[in-house]
């Protein structure tokens, strides 16, 4: 469910980047200037403030690409099939598609056209839009988690509708994100600082979504460790590697990440178009690109498809409640059999 949400918003992703550009070039009025490297911080269609520098894009472009690509052959060797959202948002092969890897592909060619609208746009959406991806595949992650261990009913959500809910906000901010991203492009500044606050907007909406997952995930660890010392303990005669709780902590260190990095977005749309963070490439690399790389190269030492392996079978307690429910159909005169199938998460 999960994936096929996402993989609708790329139509809208499309859209964005076929009108924004032709919407722009309907205005010339702004005056480049001849030598677009002399003074990157004051021209006028420098979008980035600076010239992106190509020595850390090969390193972050090979980094991500690097990290795709060994995701891709987990998940067809080692399973986990619901944690293709993430690498889709890294590389996608069913659509042929790089979104975060192509994002910084775009930088290359800023870096030759620095006063280029159109690559601009592309490399921005990619690069913003395609966490939306990473985060959605931790919300089905801590379904998975809660079923392999049993624990769905320490979860604050039904785990079906946690992970629906969440995913539908992932999708809602991305939808914000996306129209607010373009509208900024705009050459009236009126119309260019509405498209900012409406991006701000998804952006916070994004975070307060993530911090709730985030402390709803925090309150999932803590119930099972002081009220389910059993399955706490499940694998600690096992090497730590093959324990559920490095998974838990690989997830966390995950989320930590996504969360660090949404709140350096925040800041940075919120100093508005001249901020000191927006122009800033070290910023850039310090506060979104390293957190993001942290929390989905966390995922490759301890990938969760070798963590959970069970197939979409009911929890115990699932089973359980299905027996009751027989034996009271069957009290009750019905002959009629009880489903006991889990909905996938997924």
């Amino acid at each position: 469910m999960a994936r096929s949400i996402l993989a609708r918003t790329l139509f809208l992703l499309t859209l964005l980047l076929t009108y924004v550009p032709s919407a722009r070039a309907a205005s010339n009025s702004t005056q480049c200037p001849s030598d677009p490297y002399l003074d990157p911080r004051n021209d006028p269609c420098n979008a980035l403030g600076y010239i992106a520098n190509n020595t850390l894009t090969a390193i972050a472009f090979g980094l991500v690409l690097l990290i795709a690509l060994i995701q891709t052959y987990q998940i067809i060797y080692k399973g986990g099939r619901w944690m293709l959202p993430m690498v889709l948002g890294e590389y996608s092969t069913s659509q042929s598609h790089d979104f975060y890897v192509i994002g910084f592909g775009f930088r290359f060619a800023l870096h030759y056209n620095p006063d280029s609208l159109g690559i601009y746009i592309a490399e921005y959406l990619m690069i913003v839009l395609s966490p939306c991806f990473f985060i959605a595949t931790n919300y089905v992650l801590l379904g998975r988690l809660a079923r392999e261990i049993d624990c769905v009913h320490r979860v604050l959500i039904p785990v079906r509708r946690l992970t629906l809910i969440f995913v539908l906000s992932d999708v809602t901010t991305f939808v914000i994100q996306a129209a607010g991203a373009s509208i900024t492009t705009s050459t009236n500044y009126s119309s260019a600082l509405t498209g900012l606050h409406i991006f701000l907007a998804g952006l916070v909406l994004q975070l307060a979504s993530v911090s709730l997952f985030c402390v709803i995930y925090a309150r999932f660890i803590y119930k099972v460790h002081a009220e389910e010392l059993a399955v706490w303990m499940r694998d600690s005669k096992q090497h730590w590697n093959n324990d559920w709780r490095t998974l838990a902590a690989a997830a966390a260190v995950s989320c930590i990440g996504i969360l660090i990095r949404s709140c350096y977005r925040v800041a940075e749309v919120a100093q508005g178009f001249d901020g000191a963070l927006t122009s800033s490439e070290t910023a850039f690399y310090l506060g979104d690109t390293l957190p993001l790389f942290v929390a989905i190269v966390i995922y490759i030492p301890f990938w969760p498809g070798r963590f959970i392996t069970a197939k979409l079978a009911p929890s115990v307690n699932e089973l359980q409640n299905a027996q009751d429910l027989s034996r009271s159909r069957d009290t009750l005169g019905y002959n009629h059999e009880v489903p006991t199938a889990v909905l996938d998460d997924y």
